[in-house]
């Protein structure tokens, strides 16, 4: 799908289930170009929204997640097993990380199914910043120990020297990384540029600009600045309102910093 876009650039969630997932989707009725009528359950495929040209875009990612210790180097995997951190046991790193014993059983599994794990490439800012992660920065689960191995098994097929960080969903942590990305965003913009607009399009790279031929008042200037035209943002269920303290919590904090754009 990256392949089919002028960017290359996708961002946005997966659905996925211990059977064969499926869509729900309602038939355009022929009126949306390429889609038809068809409409009902279907599997594979991906849903979402595409913007043409014309749409120029500012993303941000917030993982809202803090690292638990230093990054490590994947040293040894096996598919989606990792074996050695740093020349060292996976599994043993991963336990001194986060301060427990297997043997305390009921103690670690409730640490770790807390747990999950950063991946970054070599050469990316990865969890190097302090409270938070970049966002090249791939946050997945912990599934699994190999306790004859000693490794640790994760929703990913990490490479060799791959960098790892384990980490911990982080309330504080991730309502401060998402009012940082949301301040990054207005950066964008300066501050005359955000003020409201007539009519809305896009003419550059990173905003909006003020459509050809929006009214304007007698004798002004058609604005020049970029504008917020729309936001969208897509959350999992692993965080959503509780884990921001009430529903709809995480759209408050987007909406105050944004403020009030669609």
């Amino acid at each position: 799908m990256a392949e089919r876009t002028e960017t290359g650039y996708l961002f946005g969630g997966l659905g996925w289930s211990r059977t064969r997932p499926v869509q729900f989707a309602v038939g355009g009725n022929g009126n949306i170009r390429g889609q038809g009528a068809a409409g009902g359950v279907f599997t594979g495929g991906l849903s979402g929204v595409a913007f043409g040209e014309g749409v120029a875009l500012v993303s941000r990612v917030t993982q809202g997640c803090q690292p638990v210790a230093a990054e490590h180097t994947v040293t040894a995997a096996d598919g989606n097993v990792l074996l050695k951190l740093d020349g060292e046991d996976a599994l043993d790193v991963l336990l001194d990380d986060v301060h427990i014993s297997l043997d305390q059983p009921r103690e670690a599994m409730g640490v770790l199914r807390a747990t999950l794990v950063g991946l970054s490439d070599p050469g990316d800012e990865g969890g190097k910043r302090t409270g938070h992660f970049g966002s090249d920065v791939l946050v997945r689960h912990i599934i699994g120990l190999d306790p004859m191995r000693r490794g640790v098994a994760i929703a990913d097929r990490p490479a060799v020297g791959t960098r790892v960080a384990f980490c911990q969903r982080n309330v504080a942590a991730a309502r401060a990384d998402l009012m940082r990305i949301c301040a990054e965003i207005r950066e964008e913009l300066s501050p005359e540029e955000l003020e409201p607009a007539p009519m809305l399009s896009s003419d550059a790279p990173g905003g909006l600009d003020a459509a050809p031929g929006a009214a304007t008042p007698a004798g002004a200037q058609p604005p020049t600045g970029r504008r917020i035209c729309g936001a969208i943002y897509v959350s999992c269920t692993g965080r959503g309102g509780p884990h921001f303290g009430g529903p709809s919590a995480e759209l408050q904090i987007v909406r105050r910093a944004l403020g009030d754009v669609p």
